[in-house]
């Protein structure tokens, strides 16, 4: 039975099976394989021993995958590989019991790398990477079908060289054979999938890399011997063990994981499909390859082709998914990252460029008005109108909300701002006509900004820094296009150069807004009669962190162009019904004014949002003023009118700001529900030195109090302008003569400071 039994030490298991991360115990399988060697046959004891060992390797390879989120695959596959291996040397350990040959003995552990390859070779394919194939993502197809395209080379090299394997029986030679393709696909996964160009990053690189070289030149070294045990494979299983025992227990270095990529698999399979290809059709003309060479190859040749199917639908996903990432879903044409792209590329390529921001005016009001789905209709039949202008090679794209954007690389032998000119013009043309929207006929005007850059101008920078540049550029020309009624603007660097950074100082806005930086300063108004305090009006100022206190006139036309005046909108009305609410509390009963803007009065979710305001504070609606003025009326009487009787409905005063300023004020004392007008400041700083402005005024004074309206006097700077207004009958005062803005804590100072009474000193 010795004699029988001398053959059974573990032919490929030393190097695979016992591949662990352990150096004090990778020796172990090595004292097999000198015990094998010297004549000493093995004993169940000592496979026991062995398996053991090999358990409570695979013990340390699991804890070691649940301390690394991105290497967890590697490790816990590598993990249940070496339970393979331990579960075949305890197989290999009972069948020693047995009366059967010494190879039978060996089968289970020469078989160990076959099953466990699945494991091994998933872990390294997906080592650092994401696990975004769409099929298969451990790779097993394409795997396997190149470790029977390896067995099946094998046998031909057999069968030719005459070797003495060749003798061997078919059940002896295949599990020698397929060891040795499965190592020979792991020692190359191991170095060209996951490692090329990580060399030199990665100091476990090369550990895992020889790791699997040294286990494959000892899984060589006993297929040469037939199968019969060699020191070489006992001393490779223990440097194998060593290697991968340092890298596992080396601390990986930062890392990002990767998405997985078709192409590395697509590359592989064309390989293998070569290869078996190869071996068929040398087969096929000699007429003298082995049949299960034969047999392997040809299954090897239609796993891969499987594999290459799925990459092929896989990359066709991909395709769609770029193209969709590079589309704007709701118009189909190219979105921000698209149209940021192309200009960057024509300017890396020193083409000279023409870029168009083109911005669709009083847009929200087709969504408040008809609807959010109207308003995407409106968008998609813009973007159909825009297309047919450019040529193939331009791009049009949507930025978002109803920002387009327009690239196109300028013709040769055309100067750059001549196009400029006539692409702004065409575009106009093309929107001018009316679309049909919900049964609607609806005429929209666009404001066009453009700028342009020659091909030297182009390339003066980076792409990146052109790009940002050109777009800045651009939105400056459209803003002036916006605010000056133009429509189409070309960007003019002298007459721009103000105002081109506007569109860093939106963003800042849009930060602002999210952290706070926008604050109320408060100016009393006062009863004219008495002096006392009734109410303030809040003014929004800036906390800018890098350009100190800005006033509104720095900041609100741009939040009104950009979409931002409902968001500012809500932050003052927070603040100010919370600073009522403080001073209620503290014994102040003061009312508080708060200006709104246009877009606010097409907003018909704001009644709602200040009731909401109002209740949660315990703020009484009365104590609230809602300052509107003409102009913004007349942008949309219908809805603006609505949304005003929505707020006086909660009980909140409207006041009819700088009156007399606009063309319909007697239409809108008799149709709104207006308890107060506000004198323009112009009628009053005139008050003493104009006798038809003080005549205006004395004629609204009286209008207002037959319709029973109180009216405040905005921009009162001097006692003697106080004193004609008292003698008017106007109600309240407000203005620098009693005291700046201020923010609330210095307006309570000031409140404690105040005369009460001020009649004498107004007479006298």
């Amino acid at each position: 039975m010795a004699e029988t039994h001398r053959a059974v030490l573990l032919p490929g298991a030393p190097g695979w099976a016992l591949a662990v991360p352990l150096a004090a115990l990778g020796a172990a399988p090595s004292g097999m394989a000198v015990w094998a060697t010297s004549g000493t046959p093995p004993t169940t004891a000592g496979y026991l021993v062995v398996a053991a060992v090999q358990l409570a390797l695979a013990a340390v390879l699991a804890w070691r995958s649940r301390r690394g989120r991105h290497e967890h695959a590697l490790w816990a596959r590598l993990a249940v590989a070496g339970l393979i291996g331990a579960v075949a040397v305890l197989a290999s350990g009972v069948l020693l019991l047995l009366p059967v040959p010494a190879a039978v003995v060996a089968l289970p552990v020469t078989c160990a790398p076959v099953l466990a390859f699945p494991f091994a070779y998933g872990g390294l394919v997906r080592w650092n990477r994401y696990s975004t194939s769409l099929a298969d993502p451990n790779d097993v197809l394409n795997g396997s079908a190149a470790v029977l395209a390896v067995v099946a080379l094998l046998n031909v090299v057999v069968d030719r060289t005459g070797h003495e394997l060749a003798g061997l029986p078919w059940w002896r030679l295949q599990p020698l054979l397929a060891q040795d393709a499965s190592l020979f696909v792991i020692a190359g996964t191991a170095f060209s999938m996951v490692f090329l160009g990580a060399m030199g990053r990665d100091p476990r690189t090369w550990l895992v890399v020889g790791a699997f070289t040294v286990q494959l030149s000892g899984s060589a070294a006993t297929t040469l011997a037939g199968g019969e045990p060699v020191l070489w494979a006992g001393a490779a299983g223990a440097l194998s063990a060593v290697c991968l025992g340092l890298a596992a227990l080396w601390s990986p270095p930062p890392s990002t994981p990767q998405p997985a990529d078709p192409t590395a698999s697509t590359v592989g399979a064309f390989i293998v499909i070569i290869a078996s290809t190869a071996i068929l059709v040398a087969g096929a003309v000699s007429d003298t390859a082995p049949e299960l060479a034969t047999w392997c190859a040809a299954i090897a040749a239609t796993g891969s082709s499987v594999r290459l199917l799925v990459n092929v639908r896989e990359l066709a996903q991909l395709a769609v998914s770029r193209r969709e990432a590079l589309t704007d879903e709701l118009t189909g044409l190219a979105n921000r990252r698209a149209v940021l792209r192309r200009v960057e590329e024509l300017c890396d390529q020193h083409e000279p460029v023409v870029v168009a921001l083109l911005d669709l005016d009083k847009f929200k009001e087709v969504n408040d008005g008809l609807g959010h789905s109207a308003g995407d209709d409106l968008l998609r039949l813009v973007a159909a109108r825009l297309e047919p202008v450019l040529a193939p090679v331009d791009v049009v794209g949507r930025l978002g909300g109803d920002e387009f954007a327009v690239v196109v690389r300028v013709p040769d032998g055309t100067r750059p701002a001549d196009h400029a000119v006539e692409l702004g013009r065409a575009l106009h043309r093309q929107l001018a006509e009316p679309f049909e929207v919900g049964g609607l006929s609806l005429h929209v005007s666009v404001s066009v900004g453009l700028t342009h850059a020659g091909g030297a101008a182009a390339g003066a920078g980076d792409g990146q820094a052109m790009r940002a540049l050109l777009l800045r550029q651009a939105d400056a020309a459209m803003y002036d296009a916006k605010r000056s009624g133009e429509q189409v603007v070309v960007y003019d660097g002298t007459r721009h150069l103000d105002s081109s950074g506007h569109l860093a100082l939106v963003e800042e806005m849009r930060h602002g807004l999210a952290t706070g930086q926008f604050v109320l300063h408060h100016q009393p108004q006062l009863d004219i009669a008495t002096g006392r305090t009734l109410g303030v009006e809040a003014l929004v100022r800036w906390a800018h962190p890098m350009r100190g206190l800005l006033a509104p006139a720095d900041f609100l036309s741009q939040a009104e162009v950009h979409g931002l005046m409902g968001a500012l909108t809500d932050t003052v009305l927070t603040q100010a019904v919370a600073q009522a609410a403080t001073w209620r509390r503290a014994g102040l009963d003061l009312r508080v004014s708060v200006n709104l803007s246009a877009s606010n009065l097409l907003d018909t979710g704001l009644p709602r949002r200040v009731a909401d305001l109002l209740e949660a504070s315990a703020v009484p609606p009365s104590a609230i003023v809602l300052e509107v003025t003409e102009s913004v009326l007349l942008s949309d009487p219908d809805r603006s009118l609505a949304v005003v009787a929505a707020l006086a409905a909660l009980g909140t005063t409207v006041s009819i700001d700088d009156f007399g300023t606009g063309y319909a004020s007697l239409t809108y004392l008799r149709a709104l529900p207006v308890a107060e007008l506000k004198l323009d400041r112009s009628f009053t700083a005139d008050l003493l030195t104009d006798a038809r402005a003080a005549a205006i005024i004395a004629s609204t004074i009286g209008l207002a109090h037959q319709l029973g309206l109180r009216v405040v006097a905005e921009g009162v700077e001097d006692h003697a302008t106080l004193r004609d207004l008292r003698l008017l009958g106007c109600d309240e005062s407000q203005g620098y003569l009693h005291s700046p803005p201020l923010p609330a804590a210095e307006l309570e100072v000031w409140l404690r400071a105040q005369r009460v009474d001020p009649v004498p000193a107004l007479l006298g």
